[in-house]
């Protein structure tokens, strides 16, 4: 969890922002889960949180202690705690008349994503916690989900169990199989 202790005064951010910047976009490569063409999981921790906070900091010039809360309220309940992991999840279509079409089609996509331990049951995500991003109509192109792991696939991970990923839409379909190994050890130091 962050602090207000554990962020970047001001002025301090502005001297570190261009070297914290680099790490942080390090770090994110193993952290991006591509899921097709046009999906994608961005894995969420401390540090890509950190980042964001301290972006939106500088970009509202926030230093009341305060508001300086109320975005470490807003950011930290997408920090995994341990036991998940939580993502952000993007249908991206470039053409803005292609995204359109999709979104309608696409209705309940964040519900069908999915990650696997092994030959272990898949793991659906707990979608949008902390506000609905569909309608009848359409699907957001961004949603926020957690993945809730058991102890045993926790443990089967750290034993070197493959990891898999996919969606089981009727309009979107695609399997990885096995995860990038540079991801999969990422997403295991989110896991305590």
């Amino acid at each position: 969890m962050l602090t207000r202790e554990s962020l970047f005064s001001l002025e301090r951010y502005a001297e570190l922002r261009n070297q914290f910047r680099e790490q942080v976009m390090a770090h994110k490569r193993n952290r991006r889960l591509h899921l097709g063409t046009n999906a994608a999981l961005y894995f969420e921790d401390r540090m890509t949180m950190q980042y964001q906070v301290q972006e939106m900091l500088r970009i509202e010039m926030i230093f009341e202690a305060d508001a300086i809360q109320e975005e470490l309220d807003t950011y930290n309940p997408l920090i995994p705690d341990g036991s998940n992991w939580k993502a952000t999840f993007m249908v991206e279509f470039p053409d803005a008349d292609e995204r359109k079409v999709m979104l309608a089609r696409l209705i309940g996509i964040e519900n069908k994503v999915w990650l696997q331990v092994g030959e272990l049951p898949k793991i659906y995500p707990i979608a949008d916690e902390d506000l609905q991003r569909s309608d009848d109509e359409k699907t957001s192109a961004v949603h926020f989900l957690r993945f809730e792991l058991t102890p045993r696939q926790i443990s089967d991970l750290r034993g070197g169990a493959e990891l898999a990923a996919g969606i089981d839409h009727a309009n979107y379909r695609v399997e990885i199989r096995p995860v990038d190994e540079k991801i999969r050890l990422a997403l295991l130091n989110d896991l305590d």
